[in-house]
């Protein structure tokens, strides 16, 4: 039998692909998902981690706290407050950050894989101190856009909303406010290159700091209460955040002389105030916290706007607003 011409015109079936090229495929295939897998075992033991240090820091604030008389019948907070604390701060330990950190590795997975690990072994403390330094900058400038960004302020405005101050305000945001924070992002990226201990050592390192600055426990007051210890004091308040400085941040107006709501936006370092001149150092309190007309939101709207909007018509985030 005479086999049909192939000339022009003549569709010829693919060939699979078979042999050697296809083993090829299948080795990079299965290369992509180890270096998957492999990211993904350490990220979810560093977040397993990261959740033990964080809320044992927060327990121990939150029990000085408590001791201290915070929360007693004189407190400020609302139901709806503690609702949008609690809730807040477990979704981002729970599944944001974890989310995050794996996305980060199915990325660099794909992009980069051949340096997954590839600073393993680095020396620990210029790594941490490099991962502190990426994170504490990016935070910095991303909280200051979202004081100057009206989207981005909507977001982080829960912050913002609370009318005392405690350990709890520490993770009081809407929960795109944390999908787009670019150093929960770094540190996802830190871990796929394999600064493992350093990334725990940072987030415990920071932890502590930003859980101090928030709460009422105010352990910089004893610095100002000591002459001998101001020299002291005159450093650590330039060095990191501190009550006095953060609380200044969270003041309801800068009319008392005291706050300064559109600075002192350094979580960690307050160094980068200090540096980019939104610095304000009063060593003093203010007296009241919160944001200017509240309208009192409710929970769901401080946390998953813009899918859930208030239905309080004068709010920022209102559906309509007058």
């Amino acid at each position: 039998m005479v086999e049909p011409s192939k000339g022009v015109g003549f569709k010829q079936e693919p060939r699979p692909v078979t042999g050697f090229f296809h083993l090829f495929i299948l080795q990079d295939k299965v290369n992509l998902l180890y270096n998957i897998l492999g990211c993904s075992m350490a990220i979810l033991e560093i977040k397993y981690l990261d959740v033990y240090a964080v809320f044992s820091i927060l327990i121990i604030f939150g029990l000085i706290e408590v001791l201290g008389g915070l929360y007693g019948k004189n407190s400020k907070r609302s139901k709806n407050d503690w609702y949008v604390e609690l809730v807040s701060t477990f979704q981002l330990f729970i599944f944001i950050k974890p989310i995050i950190f794996l996305l980060s590795a199915l990325l660099f997975a794909k992009l980069l894989p051949e340096y997954r690990n590839n600073f393993l072994g680095s020396s620990l403390w210029a790594s941490t101190l490099f991962v502190l330094i990426g994170d504490d900058l990016l935070q910095y400038w991303y909280h200051r856009k979202a004081h100057k960004w009206p989207w981005l302020w909507k977001l982080h405005r829960p912050h913002h909303t609370a009318r005392e101050m405690g350990v709890l305000v520490s993770y009081r945001n809407a929960v795109l406010y944390y999908v787009l924070m670019p150093n929960i992002w770094w540190l996802g990226i830190a871990t796929y290159f394999g600064l493992y201990r350093e990334v725990l050592i940072a987030i415990i390192m920071k932890q502590l700091i930003v859980t101090g600055a928030h709460s009422e426990a105010r352990w910089d007051a004893f610095l100002y209460n000591h002459k001998f210890l101001h020299p002291l004091a005159w450093l650590i308040e330039r060095l990191i955040s501190t009550p006095c400085t953060h609380f200044s941040h969270h003041g309801k107006s800068p009319a008392d002389g005291v706050s300064n709501p559109n600075g002192n936006f350094s979580n960690m370092f307050f160094i980068w105030d200090v540096i980019f001149g939104t610095a304000l150092i009063t060593r003093k309190y203010p007296e009241v916290f919160g944001i200017p007309d509240d309208p009192d939101d409710s929970w769901q709207s401080h946390l998953y706007y813009p899918f859930v909007k208030s239905v309080k018509t004068r709010s920022e985030i209102a559906a309509q607003k007058v």
